[in-house]
């Protein structure tokens, strides 16, 4: 068996069940301190929309997240300028169905951007989230000029501080969007690393121990659900992938309002124990949430 084929017969056949966590006593908390059934809700085998249907079903409704008349920032991968089935970005009909969902709990405004590695006009477009926001009803903003960005005071043990897009700190929600998939300097790059795509000086956090960076900002910037991609999966040649061959279709999403609790799970699905991934580490040992998948509250759909 090829290679490949072996990756994708493996990760599809075990994807739920590698999580390894039952339900657990404890739950999470949604929008003022609402307590929620699940801390994670792992759907599979549907295309991303109707995975996203299904989990967020599941947390009682995005109602449980987005209040009538609040702002929202959804902050996808959107980082490169190549198609989705090379799976460098986020899936564009996971973003669309994000987006329709909080325009359905009649959210006042639904944004998305990112700080884009390639040109950003041309990753906003053939990613395809462009256009699927649009079809959504959300505005797509731009991510790449300094003047967006805001000093703010992280307080971590390498990150103290950092410049943040103005759109994130003036939102009432934020919903981190990212797609799971391998990188050369991190390992994995899910739902912490993402937020990588709200600052300005990210050169700074690979001269300063990365890890130790994800890891502060992590306890500074909490979002409010963290929905991984992990319908098409970039097993090697991470952050932005050679060919369609780096990647395996699991089919999967993740779906959490603790980032630290949907990075662990998302290592698990790769193949990696959390602890693996010093990041995750890191930021459970600060107390940005958790790790510990076999003591927490977590739902499995198969649809």
């Amino acid at each position: 068996m090829r290679r490949r084929d072996f990756l994708q017969t493996s990760f599809k056949a075990g994807t739920l069940a590698g999580l390894g966590a039952t339900l657990g006593p404890l739950a999470a908390l949604g929008e003022e301190g609402r307590r929620l059934p699940y801390d994670l809700v792992a759907a599979k085998g549907a295309p991303p929309d109707k995975l996203f249907d299904a989990a967020i079903a599941a947390l009682g409704g995005m109602g449980s997240f987005v209040r009538p008349g609040q702002t929202v920032v959804v902050k996808p991968n959107i980082a490169w300028d190549v198609p989705p089935e090379r799976a460098a970005n986020t899936h564009p009909l996971l973003v669309q169905r994000v987006v329709e969902h909080c325009r359905e709990a009649k959210a006042k405004a639904v944004y998305v951007f990112d700080f884009t590695c390639d040109d950003w006009r041309r990753s906003y477009q053939t990613s395809g989230i462009e256009a699927a926001v649009k079809a959504a009803g959300g505005v797509m903003a731009p991510g790449n000029s300094e003047g967006y960005f805001h000093p703010v005071r992280v307080g971590g043990r390498s990150l103290t501080e950092a410049k943040e897009h103005e759109l994130v700190l003036e939102a009432d929600v934020v919903i981190n969007l990212p797609v799971l998939k391998s990188h050369g300097s991190a390992g994995i790059t899910v739902a912490m690393k993402n937020l990588m795509g709200v600052v300005w000086d990210r050169g700074f956090w690979h001269r300063n121990d990365l890890h130790q960076c994800i890891a502060d900002f992590a306890g500074y910037r909490r979002p409010t659900l963290n929905v991984v991609d992990a319908y098409n999966v970039m097993m090697r040649n991470g952050p932005r992938g050679g060919t369609e061959r780096d990647v395996v279709r699991m089919e999967t999403l993740l779906v959490s309002p603790d980032l630290v609790t949907a990075d662990a799970a998302a290592a698990r699905l790769f193949g990696l124990e959390p602890d693996a991934v010093r990041y995750i580490r890191l930021a459970a040992a600060a107390g940005s949430g958790r790790k510990d998948l076999e003591n927490l509250a977590i739902h499995r759909i198969t649809l």
